[in-house]
């Protein structure tokens, strides 16, 4: 912390650092030289507040300042919509989103690249009891905020896996989640793809039981959000 107070940056630290262990080895001093900055010193990022994914970006910015960066731009975008239309338009230039919106995008040849996974886990299903298994859907209502919204594609492609048409086999109800939690407590849908912090609430009110948690089960536990 001293060392921070007193003007070290991570990649003075990490050039020192490795520059002794190249001593070591008895390797050159030039074979570890630090990386030239980047030809580009303005970078833009999404300011997103609707959901906790995004936190990673706003912790970013103290990073990218030190990797040669000199301005780090936010740019305010609304849901996972309003990204990928940045993305794609080049408003903006590097953001997280969902995978699942992230492959459509691409899918329809939008002009992105992913760079890497982020993490997986954050999606429960619950059900009633007359929905045991991911199969106990054919034929029932489930919940999604929005046809063609992340849940929804995700939750597609898990009934799929499991030899179901989510197309045919399922009835879909968007619903917003405060009101799809009170239908679920109230038998009037059989299901719903959980996410922070409805899942907790769910728990909390003992509103239905979790079919398929993707933070623990395979195959889902695999799938990035």
């Amino acid at each position: 912390m001293k060392r921070r107070a007193e003007g070290w940056s991570r990649r003075k630290f990490l050039g020192l650092t490795l520059a002794g262990t190249a001593g070591l080895l008895g390797l050159k001093p030039e074979s570890i030289a630090a990386e030239p900055p980047p030809e580009t010193t303005t970078v833009r990022l999404t300011q997103n507040l609707s959901g906790l994914c995004w936190a990673p970006q706003y912790v970013a910015e103290e990073l990218l300042q030190d990797e040669g960066f000199t301005e780090v731009q936010y740019i305010k975008k609304e849901g996972n919509v309003g990204v990928e239309k940045a993305l794609a338009s080049g408003e903006v230039d590097i953001s997280t989103n969902y995978a699942a919106s992230i492959i459509i995008r691409l899918d329809v040849g939008d002009p992105v690249v992913v760079l890497a996974g982020g993490h997986v886990g954050c999606l429960e299903l619950f059900g009633t009891e007359r929905v045991q298994a991911l199969r106990d859907l054919k034929g029932k209502t489930v919940a999604v905020y929005q046809l063609g919204g992340v849940v929804h594609v995700f939750l597609a492609s898990m009934l799929a896996y499991v030899g179901l048409d989510p197309n045919k086999d399922v009835n879909w109800d968007t619903h917003p989640p405060a009101e799809s939690t009170q239908l679920l407590a109230e038998g009037k849908i059989d299901a719903l793809m959980g996410t922070p912090p409805g899942s907790q609430i769910l728990r909390e009110k003992k509103i239905g039981h979790v079919v398929v948690n993707n933070t623990l089960e395979r195959p889902w536990s695999q799938y990035f959000c």
